[in-house]
Formats: structure tokens, sequence, C-alpha cells
């Protein structure tokens, strides 16, 4: 006879596998930046001097999400993206989530690239396409929760207060790149519920 004892063991799975190496490769990064090289950041991040006839460097407009300055800028960052991210993914997959990741983080080193000078590093942008996406996935005929809407706004302004110190971070740069990526969010999390909706 088949055992039919019902099994009590706790086992831990990848819930989300692009957020989690989007967490890992991004942590392994800034450990051999400061334990190596800082040239492995500089290598990553999309330069505010931007030499378009080299191109070596159009990587960045990429990369530039898995560069940090410090433990603490990856950290503030990740807080969110690790709790916003799995859930997201699960709704909308994990090739969507992928697919928006990358586009965010192109807009935002294109934009940067054209209306900044400072070097672009950080997942700032990705951290506000999250949150938006967030608030559009979870809102209900119409209704969007009060609790996202305070998000938004306290790390908008956040990123704004921040823009005003020489920190050699684009505040803006993330904030431009965040309402690029939210738009792009918004218009597939419409899609997405859209043909959730006809499937009814």
């Amino acid at each position: 006879m088949p055992d039919t004892t019902p099994k009590t063991g706790i086992s831990i799975h990848i819930n989300s596998p692009v957020i989690l190496a989007f967490a890992l490769i991004s942590t392994v990064v800034l450990a051999l930046s400061l334990l190596i090289s800082d040239q492995i950041t500089s290598f990553l991040v999309t330069r505010g001097t931007f030499n378009y006839a080299d191109w070596t460097s159009y990587h960045g407009f990429i990369t530039h999400i898995f560069a940090h300055a410090d433990w603490g800028h990856l950290f503030g960052n990740f807080v969110f993206i690790l709790l916003l991210g799995p859930l997201l993914e699960e709704k909308f997959g994990s090739g969507r989530l992928l697919l928006m990741i990358l586009v965010t983080a192109l807009l935002t080193g294109v934009i940067n690239v054209i209306l900044f000078d400072d070097n672009l590093l950080g997942a700032s942008g990705i951290v506000l396409m999250l949150i938006t996406l967030g608030s559009y996935a979870n809102a209900q005929k119409g209704r969007i929760p009060l609790t996202f809407v305070l998000v938004v706004v306290l790390f908008f302004s956040q990123e704004i207060e921040s823009a005003l110190t020489q920190d050699n971070i684009s505040h803006f740069g993330h904030i431009l790149g965040g309402m690029a990526g939210s738009v792009f969010g918004f218009f597939l999390s419409w899609r997405f519920n859209r043909r959730s909706q006809a499937a009814e």
C-alpha cells in the first residue's frame, strides 16, 4: 500500500528565479568590486560622458542595474525588489518580468546619457517600476491601494531630495527611468488583466 502519511518536512524552493538571480549577481558584483577592484563597477555603469563611437560601452545601458556604490545602496534597493519582485514574477511570469527589467534598464541608461553628465549605477529605476507595477497589479475595478500610492510618493520624494546632494549618483536618471518603466509596466499589466478577464 502507498504511504499516505502526510509529510511535515520543510523545504526551500526557488520561487522567483529572475529576482533571485538579479540579487545574486548584484551582490557578487559589489563584493568583487570591494575586494578586488572598483574597476568592475566602473565597467558596468552607464557613463555620463558617453562615447558613441566606442561600441564596448553600450553594455552599460543594461548592466548599470547590477552596479552599486556600497552595501547601503545595494540593500536600499533590494529591500524593495525582494519584497515586490517575487509577487510580481508569480503574477506576470518570469519572462515578462525579465523583459520589463531589461526595458526599464535600457530606457534609464539612454535617458541618463541624453540628459545628464553623471555616471549611472544602481537599480532604483527597477524599484520604481516594480512599485508602480505592483499598484496596478493589485488594482481591482479601477481602485489602486492607498498604501502603494504612499510608497510611490515617499520613494520619489527620497530620490528628489537625494538629487540635491553631490554623491555621484544620477537620481534624476533614476526618477526618469522609473517613470518610463512604470509606463511600460502599466501597459503590460493592463493588457495582462484584460486577457485574464476575457478568459473568465
